[in-house]
Order: structure tokens, then C-alpha cells, then sequence
């Protein structure tokens, strides 16, 4: 109650005021307290809960002065003991359990420590009066200083003084320090001895009964050492001892001494211990073991190697011998039979084989069918395995050559799945820029308060898209006319199209050059809108494998051109460099960033009491700003500090030093985090890091090692995970509600680590005006041997061809074509670009892009591509047409070679012959073998095989009729209509013709061919395994891309509700319509008035006393938001123009200050807005 006019209290305390408050009145002689009692019992009281809150948060400052402060009343308090009373207090606490300490604890805690502080100065006193009596040299000196009570030691015996004296002088004089652990060593010693004496019970018993069995010499003394060289002597009837020999001292010989004793005892324990060593090592004896073992092992196998490698020729000549006797067999057979046919033989003769077979029929087939599959199993590792493998082995696997109904069926899944892929992505990006401009609005409506006719419009037309799928506009053009119109000359147009895609895809060269060719403003959007889409966003592993190919291409290209300093990838924004992270931060990359760096960051995130501060003048305010909360009070620090200043207070440094500590343990977290996720870092910049390092080095050579691991690093780390690390809410590492974002400590808290993993990165320590961090550069440099390692074993990744499993080859095994999406617009686009650089990306004449562009002539229209009648230039709705995507099967014009193309030649005749284009079963094998062992086969050809083939034919083409007409090969490379004959003669004919170009060898008997056959049966299985792994690929990506159009839909959602929301409030704030309609009058000023508010700043070749003979008169037009700007000169009209509204207000937020009107008069864009809401907006 403020009328009770006593100190501040505190509410949380309400106990500890009633507990002793009540207690004072009990003990106050009139049963109350006045109002002076009261106002000092308050205070006190409100002082020890300041106490106790100060102990509960770890403030040693604040609790040091409550306890100093006159106000608690508490005595003997003394400066130099701060530190004893607050353990003092923190014990005490944690033994009461309470609350709250009250002030009798404190005092008490005071005045405890207080005595047991001069208890250790008297002690340490009596230690020192110790000393002295030592170097005194008299034992009895010594003795009465140990007897003293301050010295605090017991049990001490006046007999013994000279023993007491001897051993602190050898103390002292060895300067021994009893060890800390010497307790546990003394009851492990003491386990061992006891352990021992049991399992040496009988050497214990013997070595007894030999002493007993000796003569006693009857006397009743012992002398035992001590260590250091004292003898004691022992009475055994009387039980007295002493340190001084008796008179007439005989060793009593039938006691074990101190010597005996501890020999046994040393025995044992040896013995033990050296058991127990050999126990904690039995798994490295085992290693051992096995290792010694193995040796033999492989000794003995490389012996049985040897000497069966020495019997090859034996065994060659049992073989031959074994494969002679089925035929033996059969000879026998048929003399049986023609035996048995003999009427003079005996019916028993003639069948007993035929019975003996019978009952065995059995075994003989168990027998056939394991060497059938050992055979197999035999063949199938040689044609995996084996360099050159044998013709007859590559016969047996030739039909998985074969495509089958599900071959077919994978196939269609992954084109539908391709195209559902490409599909999302191009919506997700066009719905992702629509929001962001929608974002850009609202932020101005908040800030302006411009009218929401345009934010409204651009909502519907939001909503208006996303109701329909994108696909609808890659609809089929009007039968009439476009570029896949129903006549000849549309078709070589389309045609054309697909020919030149095809070749911009497959060939990087051209595109690595016209970017380069371009501003780099052009070169950005190019890349962003034609080259994804014509990899189509590397939805597949040929486009992938393509699309890292041009990067390759490219990255070499610019370094080669435009990089003349090795650092120049860091300063400055290389093109390429910034196209790879973009494209591998996308949708495919980023859920890779995601599973690195999300558990990291929410780790974080979720640490509410994580508070990184590393500049101490932040840290100072911040200090400065609690005391104030804390007493009250303004304090008396100044406010303003430099950074020295900041770190000369203990509490600034003590600060400093506790957020150094958590930053390093949380940026240890993250380097973790990364270090071990280099397998998790997707392919394309991995591969990107090794083309980087190795260009630079080719064309740096003197450049070390770390100078490119640097820059390696600085395309990892700095490029590609630290801005996901700085905003990770930018790059979706987290999920946030709509309407979420970070708090500013997060926030500086992921700089201060991404900074630190920056500088560790580059090994760049703190320094300069950053010295007060110099403890972390050993930190810095130990974690830069972490990155280091890191970003050598990115590098390390097998080539494209390797990865991708890519050859020359691989365009024509695989059944589909390559189908893009793209819009009219980039398609016109590119063609445009094309033209005016041809020359520069292709300076050959004869290079096959300057054919192509000739076939397509002159850039069309959107019109003409479309179907749609000629518009004017300004029409709006050629920007949706050009919108319109379009897709192009892509194909390889020059598929079929010259005769002037040896090679290509060469390569064509191959996939004739080696069955890629042609069905497997019908090439006539028989061809292959030399002609000096023709004799020793059958004939190659007979009517059965020629009924085989026509059979063979026949299947082929009703499997053919099956096949979707997407799948179909552009055209067949080997007339089926051939005969066998025929066929065998065509091959023979091709044969010769490589032979004569050195691409088959008939002495090796075509081996080279046989190889890239063997070849495409492996490599038909690595794609069918590949095949289904990219559909699973493909179906998560395609989850992924429904998931983020969800997230998207809910922002619209929430978007729609704020402008409601925006137009319930518009609506409710209207006002008089005579009075609004008095403001869309017309407002005329004159250049002065203009110029003394502020709007006007000048006119060129006007002076500032002739503007009273211009004026500007503002009108609304009937577009809402468009002004009409009138200029008079002397009543004269000069000019009119149209302003828009909204373009101020987008100049307003890209920070331009000043523009031009009539390209003479310089306005002040900020002070024109506020005139126009003034004006016409009534704001």
C-alpha cells in the first residue's frame, strides 16, 4: 500500500516478509511495531531477497553488494571474504531447502566464515612455529610446537619425539608430496595382497613350518626397517617399543620379518599381475593368433597355386581326353545298337545299357543340371569380370539385350513422372516469384498505405493460376496454324527446333560461350529461364550428367577468359559459380542442406538461453542496461564506449569470455554436423569443386595446395551452406508457421556462428579491430585442418562418364527420346541469341550449328509459332503468348554419317553389327570365327536356322507395333526385310570396312567387337537397376514438389485473409463522399510553391526566380492510381506526362531519392508521395 510509505518489496517474497515480520512483532514488548521499526525491517528484509535472488542467478556483483550495503545491517563483513561467503551461502542454501535464506542464515553464514578463516591463519601460524623448531635441530623444541592446539593435529606421542623429528627433516628435505590417489592405491594394494594370500596359501604354510622347524633362540625382541633407514625394536612378551637398540638385542629367529613377508607378497603379485596383463590383452593375442595363422593359411594356397600351375599341361590333356569321351560314348552306342540289331544276339544283350541307364536316370540328371548351373554361373562372372571375354560366352547372354512389356512400362512411368516434375517445378517458381512480388506489395501497402485495387487484382490473378495445373497452357495450338500444325512446312519448322535443341544439349561447348557472349545481367536471366528448361531442372540422369557437363564447360571457359588472378573466384561473382549453387540450392539440393544442417540449427533455435555477443560494446550496454533494470537506478557509467574502454571492466571481459565459450561449443556442433556429411553434399558440387581445383591449378601452376583448397571452401562452405546457416528460414532448413520468422537473437546467434565457420573455412584469424577474439585463432586454425580435409575428400569423386555410366553410345541404346518443355518465348529467345553470336561460339564454317541455324531462317514470331493472327507491339497479350510452353522431341540430326566421316562411319557400323540397333538374336554369330577353323564347325546357315530367323522377324515386329510411338527410335539402322543370308553378307561387308579402319582386328577373331557387345549387356543391366532407383527418385521429388505447393497454397491463404482484412478496415474508415470527392479535383502549384516544400528541386537552365512562371497542375486520370502532370511556362502548355502511383512507390522502396520529370525537373521522389496522399488520398 504506498500510504504505508515504506520501502519497495517484493511480491515473490511474501513469505520470507510474513516469517519475520511476525517473528519481530512476537518479540517486540508491546506485541506491535512502529513505523520506524517497520520501514528499517523492511528494508532489511528487501535487501536479503535481492541476496537470494542474486545467488539464484549466479550474480556475484549484485549479491556482493546487498551483502556490503548498510541497508542489509549485517556485521563483520569483510571485503577480501566475497568470494567464501557466496560458497558459504550456496551451501547453506542447498542444505536448507527453503526458498529463501533468512538474515539470521546470512550472518550466520558470515560469521562462520569469518572463524573458520582465522582458525586457518592460526594454523597456518603454528605450521610456520614447526618450521622453526625443525631448524632449530632440537626434538624437543619440535615436539611442543606439534603439541600446540592451533596446530590442530592429534594423537601426537611425547615418547616418540626423536622419530617425529627425524621424519619431518627427511620430509622436508625429500620435498615429497603425498599424491591425491594415494587412499585408493593403498586399499588396491591392500585387495591384491589379501587375493594373493589365498591362492598362496601353502607357500605362506611352508614357509612357516621351515622357520618353526628351526631352533629358537628364545629371545623376545624384533627389529623391522622403516623407510629411511630406522630400525624399531619390538618386545614381543611385553608389547613396548622403541626407535633405540636395548641392551643386549638378540633378533628373535622364529618371527617373520617386514622383509620376509614382502618377498612373498612380491611374488604373488607378480604372478598375478603378469595373469591379469595377459587377460587384458587376450583380443590382441587373438589378432595375433589369427594373423599368424592366416599366413599359413595363404602360404599353403599359394604353394597348392603353384603346383597346379606347374601341372597345367597334365591337366590340359585330361581335359581333352574327357571331352572325347562322349563321343566315344555315343560311337559305343551306336555299335550296340547295330549289335543288337543282330538276330543271332541274345535278348539280354540287347538291353542290358538301356536298363543300366534307366535306373540311373535319376542321378544323371541331378548331375546335368549341377554342371549346367556351375556353367552358367562360370560363364556369367566371365562376362562380368573378364577383360576379353569369349564369343560363345557373350552368345548365351546376348537376349537381356531384349526389351521387355516391363521395360516398356518403367519407361512410360518415367516420362509421365518426368513430365509431372518439370511441370511442378515451373509451377512452384512462378507461384514463388507471384508471392514475392505479392509480398513486395503488402509491405508497401503497410508502409504507404497506397489503395489495394493492385494488390487485390494481383491476388485474383494468383488464385485464377494456381486453380488450374500449368500443363493446361501446354495445351495443342489451333489446328490453323503453329509450329505443330498439320503441314509440311510447320513440321520441318518443329523439326528444326528439335534438331537444335538436341545439339545445344548435347554439346556444352555452344552454350559455355554465348553466356559469356552476353551482359551479365542478360547472361543471369538466360541461364535461369532457357538453360534449366532445356535440361529440364536435371529431372532425369541424362540431363543431370548433361547439365554438369556444361557446368564443367563453362567453369573452364570463364577461368580461362576472365580470371587473371587466382583470388578473383573469391572478390569476385563468377557466373558459373553462382549458377551451380543456385541450381544445387534448388529443389534438389536442398533437402540435402536440410538434413546436414537442420538438426544443428533447431538444436539452436530451441536453446532459448543461448546469447552470443562478441563485440564488447554490446556486451557493455547490455550490462549497463540489466544493473538499471535490476536497482533502478540510472547508473554511472557512460553509455557510449569504445571497444578498449568496454574491455577494461572485469564483468564486460567475464562476459565476453562465457559467450566465446558457447560460441565454440555450438560452432563445434555445426563443424561436426559437417565434416562427416561430405557423402550427404550432392554430386554436382562436389564434382563443380574437383573441375574448380583442377582448372585453377592447370592454370596457376605455382599456386599451393591451400590456396585452392580455400577457394574450394569458399564454394562449399561460404557459398553454398553459409547463407543457409545465416537465414535458414530463407533456404527452408526449418519449418515455420506462416507468419513465423527468427527472433533477433537467433538471428545474431547463427551470424556469429557462420561467421566463425567462415574465418575457420579460410583460415583467416581474428585481428585488428577484432583482437579481443585473438583466444579463438588457435580454435580457427585446429578446425581449418578439419575443413581441409573436408574439402580434399569433396574433391574426390569419380568423373561424369563413371558416375552417370555415360557413353557415346548411350543416346541411341536407350528406347526413349529426349522430350523438353519450353516456353515460345525462350525458344524465339535463344534463337535470337543464337544469330547474333553465331560466329562467336562456332568460328568453323563447317560446323554443324551454322546448318542449323540455316535451315530455320529468320526468327518468327510468337504469332506465327502459336497460330494466333498478328497482334501490335504493345499488346499485353503477346506476353501470354509467349508464356505458352511447348514440347520438343529432341533428335540428332546428324545420326547417320557421311561418307566423308571415317569415324563416325566407323561407330555406326559398330552399333549395326554389335545388336544396339538391331534385335540380338538375328545377328548371325557364326560370322565371327576365323576363317582357318571353318572346318571344324558345322555350316553356318541351314533351313531350320532360316525358319529361326523369319520367326525371330515376326516377333520383333509385333513387339514394335506394341511400342508407344514416343519409344520408337528415330529410324532403323538395319533393314529387317534382309534374309538371313542377306544379313550375314551385310555383316561380312561391314566387317571388312572396320577392319580397313582399324576398328576390329580379324587375327584376334573380332574381340574388339565382342568387347563393346559384353559391354552393352552390362551396361543394359546397370541401367534397368538405375532406371527403377530414378523412379523412386522421381516419386519423392514429386512428393516434395506437392508438399512445397502445399506450403505455398497455405501462404496464399494467409496472404488473402491480411488483404480482408486490409479492405474490412478501408471500408470501415470512409469517409464524407463530398468531401473525397472534393479531393480528386485537380491541384495546380507553381514551381516556386514546389520548390519551398520541398518536391521541387530544380530545372535545368532555369533560374530559381523565373519559377514563379511555371506551373505543374496534378490531375487523377480515370486508371486508379495514374496521374496526369501538366507543365505551363508563362500560361503556355509544354508537356504532359502520366505518373503512376505505383512507381514511385517502387522507387521509393529501391531506395531512389530523386528522379526526373519532362527530363529537366529534378523531384524529391519521398516528399512527391506525401504531397499525392495529401492531396488526392486524404492521408
Amino acid at each position: 500500500n504506498p500510504d504505508a510509505q515504506l520501502p519497495e518489496v517484493y511480491p515473490s517474497a511474501a513469505d520470507l516478509y510474513q516469517r519475520e515480520l511476525t517473528s519481530l512483532q512476537q518479540q517486540s514488548p508491546d506485541g506491535s511495531l512502529s513505523h520506524p521499526e517497520l520501514l528499517v525491517a523492511v528494508e532489511m528484509l528487501s535487501s536479503v531477497v535481492l541476496i537470494n535472488r542474486a545467488l539464484d542467478v549466479g550474480d556475484r556483483n549484485s549479491m556482493w553488494r546487498q551483502l556490503a550495503s548498510a541497508v542489509t545491517g549485517l556485521s563483520n563483513v569483510e571485503d577480501e571474504y566475497a568470494q567464501r561467503y557466496a560458497q558459504r551461502l550456496k551451501a547453506v542454501a542447498r542444505e536448507e531447502g527453503s526458498d529463501y535464506l533468512t538474515w539470521n542464515d546470512i550472518q550466520a553464514c558470515v560469521d562462520q566464515v569469518n572463524l573458520t578463516i582465522q582458525e586457518e591463519h592460526e594454523r597456518i601460524v603454528a605450521i610456520g612455529q614447526i618450521n622453526e623448531a625443525l631448524d632449530g635441530g632440537d626434538p624437543q623444541n619440535t615436539l611442543e610446537a606439534l603439541l600446540h592446539s592451533a596446530a590442530k593435529l592429534t594423537d601426537v606421542d611425547p615418547s616418540v619425539a626423536q622419530h617425529y623429528y627425524d621424519k619431518l627433516l627427511e620430509a622436508r628435505r625429500e620435498k615429497a608430496h603425498v599424491r591425491t590417489n594415494s587412499c585408493v592405491y593403498t586399499h588396491t594394494h591392500t585387495h591384491t595382497q589379501w587375493v594373493c594370500f589365498g591362492t598362496e596359501l601353502l607357500d605362506w604354510v611352508g614357509f612357516g613350518t621351515e622357520l618353526l622347524d628351526s631352533c629358537d633362540n628364545g629371545s623376545d625382541w624384533m627389529k623391522h626397517w622403516v623407510k629411511g633407514g630406522h630400525n624399531y625394536y619390538y618386545n614381543l612378551k611385553t608389547g613396548e617399543g622403541s626407535w633405540t637398540e636395548p641392551a643386549d638385542f638378540l633378533q628373535n629367529n622364529t618371527q617373520l620379518n617386514k622383509e620376509d613377508i614382502q618377498s612373498v607378497v612380491s611374488g604373488v603379485t607378480t604372478t598375478y599381475n603378469r595373469e591379469q596383463l595377459w587377460l587384458a590383452n587376450e583380443s590382441l593375442i587373438a589378432k595375433l593368433q589369427a594373423g599368424c595363422r592366416g599366413y599359413l593359411v595363404r602360404k599353403g594356397l599359394k604353394e597348392r597355386k603353384d603346383f597346379l600351375k606347374s601341372q597345367d599341361p597334365a591337366i590340359t590333356t585330361i581335359q581333352v581326353r574327357g571331352q572325347t569321351l562322349p563321343f566315344l560314348w555315343t560311337w559305343s552306342e551306336s555299335q550296340y545298337f547295330l549289335d543288337s540289331s543282330n538276330p543271332f544276339s541274345s535278348p539280354s544283350q540287347r538291353f542290358l545299357p538301356s536298363d543300366l541307364l534307366l535306373q540311373c536316370i535319376n542321378d544323371v540328371v541331378k548331375i546335368q543340371a549341377f554342371i549346367r548351373a556351375n556353367k552358367a554361373r562360370d560363364d556369367y562372372k566371365t562376362l562380368i569380370n573378364a577383360d576379353d571375354p569369349p564369343m560363345a560366352v557373350v552368345r548365351k547372354f546376348v537376349h537381356l539385350l531384349d526389351h521387355s512389356d516391363q521395360d516398356f512400362q518403367e519407361e512410360l512411368d518415367l516420362m509421365r513422372l518426368r513430365e509431372e516434375v518439370v511441370t511442378n517445378i515451373r509451377s512452384n517458381q512462378q507461384l514463388e516469384n507471384d508471392l514475392n512480388l505479392m509480398d513486395i506489395k503488402i509491405g508497401l501497402l503497410v508502409k504507404n498505405k497506397i489503395t489495394l485495387q493492385e494488390v487485390v487484382s494481383h491476388s485474383n490473378k494468383l488464385t485464377k493460376k494456381n486453380k488450374g495445373e500449368l500443363s493446361n497452357l501446354m495445351m495443342m495450338n489451333k489446328q490453323r496454324g503453329g509450329l505443330k500444325a498439320l503441314s509440311k512446312e510447320k513440321r520441318l519448322k518443329l523439326e528444326a527446333y528439335q534438331y537444335l535443341f538436341y545439339l545445344l544439349q548435347t554439346n556444352p561447348t555452344y552454350l559455355a560461350k554465348l553466356i559469356f557472349q552476353m551482359p551479365q545481367n542478360k547472361s543471369t536471366k538466360f541461364m535461369d529461364s532457357v538453360i534449366f528448361t532445356l535440361y529440364n531442372y536435371a529431372s532425369n540422369q541424362r540431363e543431370e550428367y548433361l547439365l554438369l557437363k556444361l557446368f564443367k564447360t563453362a567453369l573452364q571457359e570463364e577461368i580461362k577468359s576472365k580470371v587473371d588472378q587466382i583470388q578473383e573466384i573469391v572478390t569476385g561473382n563468377p557466373t558459373v559459380i553462382k549458377m551451380v549453387v543456385s541450381f544445387n540450392r534448388g529443389a534438389r539440393g536442398q533437402n540435402a542442406l536440410r538434413q546436414i544442417l537442420a538438426p544443428v540449427v533447431k538444436e539452436i533455435m530451441d536453446d532459448k538461453t543461448l546469447n552470443i555477443k562478441t563485440d564488447p560494446v554490446d556486451i557493455y550496454k547490455s550490462w549497463v542496461n540489466q544493473m538499471e533494470t535490476q536497482t533502478g537506478e540510472a547508473s554511472k557509467l557512460p553509455y557510449e564506449v569504445t571497444p578498449e574502454q568496454a574491455m577494461s571492466h572485469e564483468e564486460v571481459r567475464t562476459r565476453l569470455e562465457a559467450s566465446i565459450k558457447n560460441m565454440r561449443t555450438v560452432t563445434d556442433k555445426f563443424l561436426s554436423a559437417i565434416i562427416v556429411s561430405v557423402d550427404k553434399i550432392p554430386y554436382g558440387m562436389r564434382f563443380t569443386s574437383k573441375v574448380l581445383k583442377d582448372t585453377l591449378h592447370e592454370k596457376f601452376p605455382d599456386a599451393t595446395e591451400d590456396e585452392l583448397l580455400k577457394i574450394v571452401g569458399n564454394l562449399l562452405y561460404y557459398r553454398y551452406m553459409n547463407p543457409a546457416i545465416v537465414a535458414p528460414d530463407a533456404f527452408d532448413i526449418i519449418d515455420l508457421s506462416a507468419g513465423g520468422q527468427l527472433t533477433t537473437d537467433q538471428r545474431r546467434n547463427l551470424g556469429s556462428i557462420a561467421k566463425m565457420l567462415q574465418h575457420a573455412a579460410s583460415n583467416k584469424m581474428f585481428l585488428g579491430d577484432n583482437a579481443h577474439l585473438n583466444p579463438i585463432n588457435e580454435y580457427l586454425s585446429s578446425s581449418y585442418q578439419k575443413f581441409r580435409r573436408f574439402f580434399l575428400a569433396a574433391c574426390d569423386v569419380p568423373s561424369l562418364e563413371d558416375k552417370f555410366n555415360v557413353d557415346q553410345y548411350s543416346d541411341l541404346v536407350t528406347l526413349q527420346k529426349p522430350v523438353i518443355y519450353i516456353s515460345i518465348g525462350e525458344v524465339i529467345n535463344t534463337h535470337t541469341l543464337l544469330l547474333d553470336h553465331q560466329d562467336a561460339i562456332a568460328s568453323e564454317h563447317n560446323d554443324p550449328i551454322h546448318e542449323l541455324l540455316e535451315d530455320l531462317g529468320e526468327v518468327p514470331t510468337i504469332e506465327s509459332l502459336i497460330g494466333e493472327n498478328p497482334l501490335p507491339p504493345g499488346d499485353p497479350n503477346r506476353e501470354t503468348m509467349g508464356k505458352t510452353e511447348v514440347s520438343l522431341t529432341l533428335a540428332n540430326k546428324f545420326d547417320v554419317p557421311g561418307e566423308a566421316n571415317a569415324e563416325m562411319d566407323a561407330r555406326t557400323l559398330l552399333l549395326k553389327i554389335g545388336g544396339r540397333e538391331a534385335d540380338p538374336r538375328s545377328v548371325p554369330w557364326g560370322i565371327f570365327t576365323p576363317a582357318p577353323q571353318q572346318h571344324m564347325t558345322p555350316p553356318l546357315f541351314s533351313p531350320f536356322q532360316e525358319v529361326e530367323y523369319q520367326r525371330a522377324m515376326q516377333r520383333r515386329a509385333i513387339r514394335d507395333a506394341k511400342t508407344p510411338e514416343k519409344m520408337k527410335q528415330a529410324k532403323p539402322v538395319v533393314d529387317d526385310s534382309l534374309t538371313l543370308q542377306g544379313k550375314k553378307d551385310k555383316i561380312r561387308s561391314n566387317l571388312q570396312r572396320l577392319a580397313e579402319l582399324g576398328k576390329v582386328h580379324p587375327e584376334n577373331r573380332y574381340q574388339d567387337l565382342i568387347n563393346d557387345i559384353a559391354k552393352d549387356i552390362r551396361n543394359q543391366r546397370r541401367y534397368r537397376q538405375r532406371r527403377k532407383a530414378e523412379l523412386v527418385k522421381l516419386q519423392q521429388t514429386n512428393a516434395a514438389l506437392n508438399s512445397k505447393t502445399a506450403f505455398y497454397n497455405v501462404q496464399i491463404d494467409y496472404y488473402n485473409q491480411y488483404i480482408k482484412t486490409c479492405m474490412d478496415n478501408l471500408a470501415s474508415n470512409k469517409g464524407d463522399t463530398k468531401a473525397k470527392k472534393s479531393k480528386q479535383v485537380s491541384q495546380k502549384y507553381t514551381a516556386a510553391r514546389l520548390h519551398e516544400k520541398g518536391v521541387l528541386i530544380e530545372i535545368e537552365d532555369l533560374q530559381t526566380n523565373q519559377f514563379k512562371n511555371v506551373i505543374f497542375e496534378i490531375s487523377p486520370s480515370e486508371a486508379v492510381g495514374v496521374f496526369d502532370v501538366k507543365a505551363k511556362f508563362m500560361g503556355v502548355h509544354l508537356e504532359t506526362l502520366q505518373l503512376e502511383y505505383q512507381d514511385l512507390l517502387q522507387l521509393q522502396y529501391e531506395g531512389v531519392a530523386v528522379m526526373k520529370l519532362f527530363d529537366r525537373a529534378t523531384i524529391n521522389v519521398n516528399l512527391l508521395i506525401f504531397l499525392l496522399n495529401k492531396k488526392f488520398y486524404g492521408k
